[in-house]
């Protein structure tokens, strides 16, 4: 016969509604949530995915190295993170919104070049002046790099790996695509075009990112807050006269 397990003490109840409360947020409210509460967290996770991401594409197309590099994206992490914080979400959701926007800063400086080059690049034809790298090499991640020149023979200062492969000797052409005011390092155009939408690779954690915060938002509500306040507030009226 299976032993019946004793119910915990009520301390010990207290201590574990506690840690819940405390790692994953107390969601005090039965059934579904307030609207209003799921549309603040969903206003909160599109403001912090959008600022991450604008500030890396207004930093790309006007030349701020700090926002271009992705510290804007970054301190705008931190301000969503803090937030979160404020309204006293559950742990685990801040340290889960830490992450995706910390991550989501990380890759939108690539994905802003790219806005910028398929918005005003210039496309053109370079000579490959000498090949690097392969799966051999200890960096550029396995990757072929062609050092290229343009038409009048001056050397690009970066090297091209898009279009760049085995097969690829100096003096074969490559087609690259510049950005017409100077403001991003040209990029080589990979063989069969590419035809996916500049952003499209940042959809999955700008989704991720805005779904955890608005949980973490929802979870965050605090029913006895209000209840306290309603009773402290009737506390404090002087008793009407009969």
């Amino acid at each position: 016969m299976r032993r019946r397990r004793r119910p915990l003490p009520a301390p010990d109840q207290h201590l574990m509604a506690h840690l819940r409360s405390t790692v994953w947020g107390p969601a005090e409210f039965v059934g579904l949530p307030p609207w209003w509460l799921a549309a603040e967290g969903l206003v909160a996770g599109i403001v912090g995915a959008g600022a991450i991401v604008g500030s890396a594409v207004a930093g790309a197309w006007y030349g701020i190295p700090g926002l271009a590099d992705g510290e804007g994206g970054l301190v705008c992490a931190v301000a969503l993170t803090v937030y979160l914080c404020v309204v006293r979400a559950g742990r685990a959701l801040v340290g889960a919104v830490a992450v995706l926007g910390v991550c989501l800063a990380l890759l939108a400086p690539q994905a802003a070049v790219s806005v910028v080059l398929a918005e005003r690049g210039r496309v053109e034809s370079v000579v490959v002046t000498s090949v690097e790298g392969g799966p051999g090499a200890v960096s550029g991640q396995g990757r072929y790099l062609c050092s290229v020149a343009d038409s009048d023979g001056v050397q690009l200062k970066v090297r091209i790996w898009r279009g760049c492969g085995r097969t690829t000797r100096p003096g074969d052409a490559l087609t690259v695509v510049h950005d017409s005011n100077g403001l991003v390092p040209p990029r080589g155009v990979a063989a069969g075009g590419a035809g996916a939408g500049p952003l499209r690779d940042l959809g999955g954690w700008t989704a991720a990112l805005v779904a955890v915060s608005m949980v973490a938002v929802v979870r965050s509500y605090r029913l006895s807050h209000t209840a306290s306040g309603a009773t402290s507030g009737a506390a404090s009226r002087p008793p009407s006269g009969t």
